[in-house]
């Protein structure tokens, strides 16, 4: 186990390289920013006063403009993506019970997985040591896997959560029983902006490794066609 001081000093070093990254994603998101403001403002105001006529031209013009909608609202959501992909290392770290997190993210969770048939199951270790935690990356980690997990379970299914020790370190594993991964998907999963969703950024998973990595922590994937996905999450335990 390391101590507190030493995984302060690992943040630290991580802070400063990913300080430069943050800030240049900041001055594009801004850049980008104004003129798909712009562009949203102008296509609602046009949206309006079509929307009031019936002749098929219109009708058809009011169709593309949609689109063009949904498109500009899809490339605020990529850069939004971004902007977290890119934010990561600013961390700021507490002492953490880990199982208290997952608890937490179950009870946020709970209502979404319900409407969608899913079953929750976890199975949380007692007596485990603490981890150097940023509630709001770790919050963020946990919603794109099960935000994952669910998407694989459109029928329903169970969606499990295990923590436990493991050497030296806390060990949380995310399990679904759903449509699983391919080897080629898996073996490019953690790639930016790779995505097998039409609507996908690519930047959910490469984001929660960033986070894990941030962290001190290790990552693993686990997957089979047809049975399912089990990631394994190994942070660094505190001594005390």
């Amino acid at each position: 186990m390391r101590s507190e001081s030493s995984l302060a000093e690992d943040h630290q070093r991580l802070q400063s390289h990913y300080a430069e990254i943050a800030s240049l994603a900041g001055g594009l998101a801004h850049e980008i920013r104004n003129p798909l403001s712009t562009i949203n403002l102008n296509l609602d105001l046009m949206i309006e006063e079509l929307d009031d006529t019936d002749s098929p031209a219109n009708r058809r013009l009011l169709q593309k403009l949609n689109v063009v909608r949904q498109q500009c609202q899809n490339l605020d959501r990529i850069l939004n993506d971004f902007l977290q992909f890119a934010r990561v290392g600013s961390l700021k770290l507490r002492s953490a019970d880990l199982n208290t997190l997952v608890r937490q993210f179950i009870e946020f969770i709970s209502p979404q997985a319900a409407e969608k048939g899913i079953d929750i199951s976890p199975h949380l270790a007692v007596n485990l040591p603490p981890v150097m935690v940023d509630a709001q990356l770790w919050r963020q980690l946990l919603l794109n896997l099960s935000r994952n997990a669910m998407q694989a379970m459109p029928s329903g299914g169970v969606f499990e959560l295990q923590t436990y020790l493991k050497g030296k370190s806390v060990v949380l594993d995310i399990i679904d029983n759903g449509q699983g991964m391919s080897r080629d998907t898996q073996s490019r999963m953690f790639e930016t902006f790779f995505s097998t969703k039409p609507d996908g950024s690519g930047l959910g998973l490469p984001t929660v490794r960033k986070i894990v990595e941030a962290h001190g922590g290790t990552i693993s994937c686990e997957s089979e066609i047809g049975r399912g996905t089990r990631f394994s999450i190994a942070l660094p335990a505190i001594e005390t």
